[in-house]
């Protein structure tokens, strides 16, 4: 059965204006060798209720399941049923972007009462729809201080979730802004205060620094915000929003702008993680802030009703005046993340923060007791991350945890090749004391 209605001609012909000679050249340049398979074991002329069971045999071989102690990035929370429950509701699952407002009351009441929560959880004034993921939101972040500060110049810190970094030097590579990257405390695994105040400088658009950042580190972010002031430059504030439940808002710690990655709020892990990113700032940036903005407003009768207030894209105003091509938001994640809200409260964004703190602070006393194992840093002041140096064999590790359904902490080695001897566990509400007991037994048994 050949759903490609593409002659061999013409796939031919797009291979050669492509630049390879074949389709297993084309795959060749992502895919390594050993990834692909030579062949299917597939019978000629078998039905297509014959090939979907021989591919759900294939598929049943998979791992799937895993009880992970993985994070850097995205993490593994409970979601409650209602989440989904709202979500899969025909009118937000197959809604349209909202742009006549008359017709999308529904989502755009919903995308406000998202921005509303946003703002308070950051408390910082204002709030966009939602951006793609928070790579993204922390490079549109860099923009929109470039933008309001008319430097060029930004100080980022080297415990940015090294994605993230990545992510923003590509997005500045041909607008002529300069990334001057700031050195972590290698004792203490936190963003270097003595270098930042050497780097400071009236030329600096903004500071962008992570907490808890990629290490697991909490960095003590109200120093680290006055330090940025000392020179007029905007202070950006990389969270996870889970941490917001116990520690300093970005608005206490004196951040310009908040961003970071929602998918802890209520979105599933699959697929590298159903992500959006968020962002809130000062009002003194909501004019420049990126993407859309629900407002809520009144009829000519009275009546609330919910608009699209903001719109500062390409595809509302003139492309020299946009402040960012991001095309849309993604409103379906951010509203998981509205229910999820909803569901817990203040109350228990606080209580599902302690969770993971006494979790993870579980976990890392059983394994620092483990011959072989030494924490990386002096400081235990982290959220729900952490990192070990070892002695035994990680790649034997993995393989032990994975035979016992364990998706294991995430090796360093490619991080940075002077981490190849760490590996990082992410510890969170959904972890029983009996999973971290298990996971602990098979660090002292490996060799």
């Amino acid at each position: 059965m050949n759903y490609i209605p593409v002659s061999k001609e013409d796939k031919q012909k797009m291979l050669e204006v492509i630049g390879v000679k074949t389709a297993d050249e084309l795959l060749s340049l992502q895919i390594p060798e050993v990834a692909r398979a030579k062949k299917l074991n597939i019978a000629d002329g078998i039905t297509e209720q014959e090939l979907l069971a021989l591919f759900k045999n294939y598929a049943s071989k998979n791992k799937s399941n895993l009880i992970c102690f993985r994070g850097a990035g995205i993490y593994d929370h409970f979601i409650p049923s209602v989440v989904d429950e709202v979500t899969g509701r025909s009118e937000f699952w197959t809604a349209y972007t909202p742009y006549q407002a008359e017709a999308s009351q529904g989502t755009l009441q919903a995308i406000f009462e998202y921005q509303s929560m946003i703002c308070e959880l950051t408390e910082l004034d204002t709030s966009n729809a939602s951006m793609y993921d928070g790579a993204t939101a922390v490079a549109e972040a860099v923009l929109l201080a470039v933008r309001t500060s008319k430097k060029n110049k930004v100080i980022i810190s080297k415990a940015l979730h090294p994605q993230y970094i990545s992510v923003v030097e590509t997005y500045v590579k041909k607008l002529n802004i300069e990334i001057i990257k700031i050195d972590i405390d290698e004792k203490t695994g936190s963003t270097s205060q003595n270098i930042l105040e050497n780097k400071i400088a009236d030329d600096i658009a903004c500071v962008v620094v992570q907490s808890p950042n990629f290490f697991g580190i909490v960095e003590d972010m109200q120093v680290l915000s006055q330090i940025t002031k000392t020179k007029n430059a905007l202070f950006v504030a990389v969270v996870n929003p889970v941490s917001l439940g116990i520690l300093k808002t970005p608005g206490e710690c004196g951040a310009d702008i908040a961003v970071g990655e929602g998918q802890v709020f209520g979105n599933q892990m699959y697929l590298g993680g159903s992500t959006f990113g968020f962002m809130s700032v000062k009002k003194s940036l909501e004019w420049k802030m990126p993407g859309r903005v629900v407002g809520k407003t009144t009829d000519k009768n009275g009546k609330t009703g919910f608009v699209l207030t903001l719109q500062s894209r390409e595809q509302h105003i003139r492309r020299e005046k946009a402040t960012s091509n991001i095309c849309t938001n993604s409103a379906l994640n951010a509203l998981s993340a509205c229910v999820y809200l909803a569901c817990l409260g203040k109350s228990g964004i606080k209580e599902l923060a302690e969770v993971n703190i006494s979790k993870a602070r579980y976990a890392f006393n059983l394994i620092k007791n483990i011959d072989g194992f030494t924490p990386l840093f002096d400081n235990s002041l982290f959220f729900n991350e952490f990192i070990f140096k070892t002695t035994k064999n990680i790649k034997k590790i993995e393989k032990e945890l994975l035979k016992k359904n364990i998706l294991g902490p995430l090796s360093l080695v490619k991080i940075d090749k002077k981490y190849k001897d760490c590996i990082m566990f992410a510890v969170t509400e959904k972890r029983t004391k009996k999973e971290i007991d298990i996971l602990v037994d098979v660090l002292k048994n490996a060799k």
